[in-house]
Formats: structure tokens, C-alpha cells, sequence
């Protein structure tokens, strides 16, 4: 009999779908789709039944939603999603209904970023020094431990929004007051390790990482927030057999153990510093973002989003990964406010990278300028040495300009 499998997928971005579309080709398997703007075209069709809801990201509406496929097609195999803000309501919609998949505890572990870092330092792990600011008191108490600068962010972020350095105590009480800081709803305030920024993602089953996988931040996320006309690039080397990698491969299994993940996807940033010892930025319960995800199924040349899949749905890896390439994304940014007025050198960079491109997105002509880290497009190239791939970066960020006018 197939499986019911529902995925909680509320808007049809591309990076979202082409989960969607993994897990429809699982064998045995009919999906449910709990949406609040179902998909079109070729896409309408991946859902045999759908729900719509009008707050997607509240518990009472996944739950609803679930409720209603439920009593149509009787008891969900499994209930699924990759949004990092979704991730505590999906496992509270699987405790609900009896669902195998990560519990409460471990996804409020991995979505709470002071309870994950407590988890780790407590698991014996190097992260940053961190509290919960929520009164001017707990401001000072935190400058006399750590300094500045530190770093403030939302308790529950994902990625680097909303995360930003504060260097004077000043600064600090400002944003203390400035965003409303109370028990009720701290900030959080973490020590700022400084190094060189990494990533490293994995595959779980069965609570074994089975699948690993490195990436390089040029620069790190913080320093392209606060530079908005940064084009920045992350790369994939194809050489992941040092000894520092090995170090980073201990602390992240560490990691993923301390936290109870037993299956699916995970996603760790991790700081080499100057001296040669390494820290954990933090660790999400979800796959890397889009570009990230993309270049770790290319490096491997493996499908990522079916091997996803197959991890949150079957417990299973289809096969080892072995690293034939290193791949990297270039993202496109520019001086200036406004809207896009012009993207110059795109036959130039076309010229230049042709061979070795995968994925294009350009700057869309009137469009706002993207308040995003990410830009206003991207670049995605793959080749069989990280040096050709740094080459290939390079030429795009400096043959791409985009321009902007007010």
C-alpha cells in the first residue's frame, strides 16, 4: 500500500520545489501538499491532494492541514519539510499524530540557538559565549565577560538575518532598547570568533552521519551584511582529506550526536581560527541554503534532493559519496541603491566560463536591489580543481557589474 507522506510547503519557491519534486519520485509513495499558494504549471501536478492555509508558519494551521488529510486518507507516513522556521511546528504536528521523524526536543534544540549552544558546551564542544539579553543589567554583565565586539541575533535566526556586530556598549543598550529586548523576548548575544568561516553538511540515518560535505565562505555572511556592495563567493574544494577537515568532521558528528538527530539533513558553520583550533558558529536541522545545496549534489555528483529523501523518508543513503569535483557560486551584488538600471559583462563572463558554467541567475532589470546577503543573482560554476574554480569566481566577479539607479 503507498506510503502518505505530507509536506508542508507553504509558497512554490524553486529551492522548495525541487524537494517537492525528490520526494515524488519516491517509490510507494502518495504526497499531500499543506500550502498556502499551491504551484503551477508542471508543479501542480506533484500533489495527489492539497490543503490550504492561511498562516503556514503557525502550529494550529499544520496541524489543520495534517487533520484534513488525515480524515481523507487516513494516517500520514511521514510529515515533511525544509523550511528552518517551520521545523518546530512539523514536529509538533508529528508528535501529534503519532509520525516517526525528529521529536519536539530535538528540533527546539536545533531552532533555539542558546539551547543549542548550552547543548554543545555542555557535550564538551568549542562555541561562542553566549546569554540572553533582556534587560540593560544583562547587557553589562555580557560586555564584562566577552568585550566587544560581539554579535546580536534573533534567539530562533536562520542563517544571518537579522544578525549584526555591535562594538561599544553604546551600540549594545541601543539596540537593547531599540528592539524591544524583555524576558519575554531576549536578544541574543554571542562573543564574535573571528577566522576563517566554513560549512559542512551532512547526511543522517539511523543517527549516523553517513554522508559529509565542505564549503568555504569568501568572505563570511557577517562581513557581506554589513557590506552590501560585497560580491562574495562560497566554494566547495574538491580537498577534504586534511587535517583541519578531519577536525571539523569530529566536531560536527559531535555536534549531531549532543543534539539527538536521528535522520535528515543538516547544515554547520564552523570558524578556523588563527591560532588552529576551530569553533561552531551554529548548526541548522535542514538542508543548506539553495546554491549551497546545489553545489554539494554537484561535488559529489550525486542527486542531493533524493538523497534528502531518501534520509527523512526511508532511513536510507542510496549510496557512499566520493568527492569528483569542487564547485563554487559567485553571488552578484553592486555600489548603489535603487533598482537594477543594468547588468554589464554577462558576454564577457559567458565567454569566459562557458565550459564550466551550471547555473546562471542574473540581476532582473527594474527589480528592487535585493536587501538579501545573497544579491541580486548568482553564479553557479563546477570544474575537477578547486584552483579552476577560485579562476572562474574570480572572473565573474569582475566582469559582472550590476548598476543600480534611484
Amino acid at each position: 500500500m503507498p506510503r502518505n507522506l505530507v509536506f508542508v510547503a507553504p509558497f512554490p519557491t524553486e529551492p522548495t520545489m525541487r524537494f517537492v519534486r525528490a520526494v515524488r519520485k519516491l517509490d510507494d509513495v502518495r504526497l499531500f501538499g499543506v500550502v498556502h499558494t499551491p504551484p503551477s504549471g508542471e508543479d501542480a501536478k506533484l500533489y495527489d491532494d492539497m490543503v490550504r492555509v492561511t498562516e503556514p508558519l503557525a502550529v494550529e494551521d499544520v496541524l489543520d492541514g495534517v487533520e484534513v488529510l488525515r480524515r481523507r486518507h487516513g494516517q500520514p507516513f511521514r510529515i515533511l519539510g525544509v523550511l528552518e522556521a517551520m521545523m518546530v511546528q512539523l514536529a509538533q504536528a508529528r508528535e501529534r499524530y503519532g509520525v516517526a521523524g525528529t521529536p519536539v526536543k530535538t528540533a527546539e534544540l536545533f531552532r533555539e540557538k542558546a539551547l543549542m549552544k548550552d547543548a554543545l558546551r555542555a557535550a564538551g564542544l568549542p562555541v561562542a559565549r553566549h546569554k540572553l539579553i533582556a534587560s540593560e543589567k544583562d547587557a553589562h554583565a555580557f560586555v564584562e565577560e566577552v568585550g566587544f565586539p560581539m554579535v546580536l541575533k534573533p534567539p530562533a535566526g536562520m542563517g544571518a538575518k537579522a544578525t549584526f556586530r555591535v562594538s561599544t556598549l553604546e551600540e549594545l543598550l541601543r539596540a537593547v532598547s531599540g528592539m524591544g529586548a524583555s524576558a519575554g523576548s531576549p536578544l541574543l548575544a554571542e562573543e564574535m570568533l573571528r577566522g576563517r568561516e566554513h560549512s559542512f553538511e551532512t547526511i543522517t540515518t539511523g543517527g549516523v552521519p553517513r554522508a559529509m560535505s565542505f564549503g568555504q565562505y569568501f568572505p563570511g555572511p557577517l562581513e557581506v551584511l554589513e557590506t552590501p556592495w560585497i560580491q562574495w563567493a562560497c566554494v566547495l574544494p574538491r580537498e577534504v582529506d586534511t587535517a583541519l577537515h578531519a577536525k571539523a568532521r569530529e566536531l560536527g558528528v559531535a555536534a549531531i550526536r549532543a543534539l539527538g538527530l536521528e535522520d535528515g539533513m543538516t547544515h554547520m558553520e564552523w570558524y578556523e581560527k588563527a591560532d588552529g583550533s576551530i569553533a561552531i558558529g551554529e548548526i541548522a536541522q535542514r538542508p543548506p541554503g539553495p546554491q549551497l545545496c546545489q553545489m554539494t549534489g554537484l561535488v559529489h555528483d550525486v542527486d542531493v534532493y533524493r538523497a534528502w529523501a531518501r534520509a527523512v523518508v526511508d532511513g536510507e543513503l542510496d549510496a557512499p559519496w566520493e568527492r569528483k569535483y569542487a564547485a563554487g557560486t559567485a553571488f552578484i551584488r553592486g555600489l548603489g541603491r535603487g533598482r537594477v538600471a543594468a547588468v554589464t559583462g554577462v558576454r564577457e563572463t559567458h565567454e569566459a566560463i562557458a565550459p564550466w558554467l551550471v547555473e546562471a541567475k542574473l540581476p532582473s532589470i527594474g527589480a528592487p536591489k535585493s536587501d538579501s546577503y545573497e544579491g541580486d543573482g548568482y553564479v553557479v560554476v563546477r570544474a575537477e580543481t578547486t584552483e579552476k574554480v577560485h579562476e572562474l569566481l574570480d572572473t565573474v566577479i569582475h566582469t559582472l557589474t550590476v548598476h543600480y539607479v534611484s
